[in-house]
């Protein structure tokens, strides 16, 4: 062990001797890429060397991990011996030489063997290492292993004191993982009510202050913390008359400009905490406070958003009152955020529009988290280097061009024994007779007349081959229209029109003259035509 540690920790750049370093101790089978035995026999030596440094240089010797042992390089790039076995897996991790989530259990070792002091100094070294971390290879073995270690140094931290470390691992998750993970969203919207505010429920003695008004206005934490606790009509009830009883005290009571500029944001930026005293004491400063004020009012505007939003089932949806209600209440808190001192419009202006950017996160969260990422469009370049042009068909488009082509190649496809002709009306109509003779037998359902397609071709076919059949449609229906001969004896005297119906019908049309006669001539003659397609195209 003694030795592999040495010869890791040799000076100068980890590419020179890194691989060189693992091919001696570990002999693997293939030169450049250890396989699953090799990598866990390195695994195991690297975790017991690690453990081995720390208790060394944090138990015995009491220096920090990040900066414990000799200097490696020269002094103005002095490193420590643990950062400096760090670096060399990286680079084994990045190159594929050995496992890649091995860095990974790496660090996750470190974190859970130091205090939180040293916490802070490794977590700077996984900082550093980000973008290296987040390459694809990489982050497919060890995303899990990184979440893992996060949350258990977001456990280890105090959510009071330690503020700003949680927040840069926060921080380094939402850059680390990508924006569709869905282990960083909460698909269900499960509320945090553990984060439960406490405050006094009984009057201190000698209080000059409404103590009643005290716990109206921490009551309204409760709903704050749970949101969904509003959607009941009591509950609802209960947090409209508390919060109209804040509201109308704020409004009584309003900051004058002094006091707006006497409250120095930038200064309280930087010692913000997380949570308010909840102490009854303070709760005449917390009044003059306009900060306090705008966490009130911006809670309640969070609250409505959250109100206001369509929910997934009919039972979360809010009713017409409770609507009218929550428009009026956010109205007023509006206004309120308004006269509070500094810039309140301006802040005002920047709530809105952040609540009105959280309802994309809402819709998207709602619609399944569909990944953000597209696949970029490939531009397929012209070999000439011009532009390539949209073809143009003389026809419209590139079947009836070919069609066209055809015709000038092959003079003779019109006269071509095997072309599709147009059938005879006997052959098209003879399965619809087939269907009509009783002692066939065909069912109703099976009947060629039911068939809206065959029933419209023939109608064409017999108005250009056949117009006494086709004059039969208006009194028999498409069965009239088939022609008398190819029907049985019983079935054809149904639709054969009796000698005196002829003779009555032809005295009727009887036409007075030769002119009216050649004019009703063609006027049949157009009336029918026009059933019939232009041009002779097949069917």
């Amino acid at each position: 062990m003694e030795e592999f540690r040495r010869a890791i920790l040799q000076p100068g750049p980890v590419e020179t001797f890194a691989l060189k370093t693992v091919q001696e101790f570990i002999k693997p089978q293939k030169q450049t890429k250890l396989v699953q035995d090799e990598n866990q026999l390195l695994e195991n030596m690297l975790r017991t060397l690690l453990q081995e440094l720390v208790v060394f240089f944090c138990c015995t010797v009491g220096e920090e991990i990040m900066l414990s042992g000799k200097s490696i390089d020269d002094e103005e790039n002095s490193q420590g011996q643990i950062p400096r076995l760090l670096d060399v897996v990286l680079y084994l991790c990045e190159r594929e030489h050995i496992e890649g989530g091995m860095i990974f259990q790496l660090l996750e070792d470190l974190t859970e063997m130091s205090t939180m002091r040293n916490c802070k100094d490794v977590f700077g070294y996984i900082e550093s290492k980000q973008d290296i971390l987040g390459k694809q290879e990489l982050f497919a073995r060890g995303k899990l292993v990184m979440l893992r270690t996060c949350n258990q140094l977001l456990r280890r931290l105090s959510k009071a004191n330690d503020v700003v470390f949680c927040g840069r691992i926060l921080m380094f998750l939402a850059h680390f993982f990508p924006l569709s993970e869905r282990s960083a969203v909460n698909i269900k919207g499960v509320f945090n009510t553990s984060n439960e505010t406490k405050y006094e429920k009984e009057p201190p003695a000698a209080i000059s202050l409404d103590f009643n008004f005290y716990k109206t206005l921490w009551s309204l934490q409760e709903y704050f913390c749970d949101p969904s606790l509003t959607l009941s009509p009591i509950k609802w009830q209960k947090f409209s008359s508390s919060l109209m009883v804040v509201l109308n005290t704020f409004e009584a009571q309003p900051l004058s400009e002094e006091e707006g500029d006497a409250n120095n944001l930038e200064e309280e930026a930087a010692a913000f905490n997380i949570k308010y005293l909840t102490s009854s004491k303070l709760m005449g400063l917390e009044l003059k406070d306009p900060s306090f004020r705008r966490h009130v009012l911006v809670q309640c505007l969070i609250l409505f958003d959250y109100l206001k939003a369509p929910g997934k089932n009919d039972k979360d949806l809010t009713s017409e009152s409770m609507k009218e209600e929550i428009r009026s209440r956010e109205e007023h808190v509006k206004k309120l955020l308004e006269m509070t001192p500094p810039k309140g419009k301006d802040f005002l202006h920047m709530v809105e529009h952040i609540l009105e950017r959280e309802k994309n996160w809402l819709w998207w969260k709602r619609d399944g988290c569909p990944p953000f990422e597209k696949q970029p469009i490939e531009n397929k370049t012209v070999q000439d280097g011009g532009k390539k042009r949209r073809p143009r068909w003389r026809l419209g488009n590139k079947e009836l061009s070919q069609l066209w082509k055809w015709a000038d190649q092959n003079p003779n496809a019109l006269t071509d024994p095997q072309r599709v002709r147009t059938p005879a009306i006997t052959d098209y109509w003879k399965p619809l007779a087939e269907d009509m003779d009783p002692s066939a037998g065909i069912d109703a359902e099976y009947h060629h007349k039911n068939n809206r397609v065959y029933c419209w071709k023939g109608l064409r076919f017999s108005a250009r081959q056949d117009l006494d059949g086709f004059s039969r449609f208006t009194d028999h229906g498409i069965e009239g229209v088939v022609p008398l001969e190819l029907l049985p004896p019983d079935v054809r005297s149904k639709y054969q029109a009796k000698p005196n119906d002829r003779s009555k019908r032809a005295k009727k049309d009887e036409p007075k003259g030769a002119l009216h006669q050649v004019e009703d001539n063609q006027v049949s003659v157009f009336n029918i035509s026009s059933l019939v397609p232009y041009g002779n195209v097949n069917l």
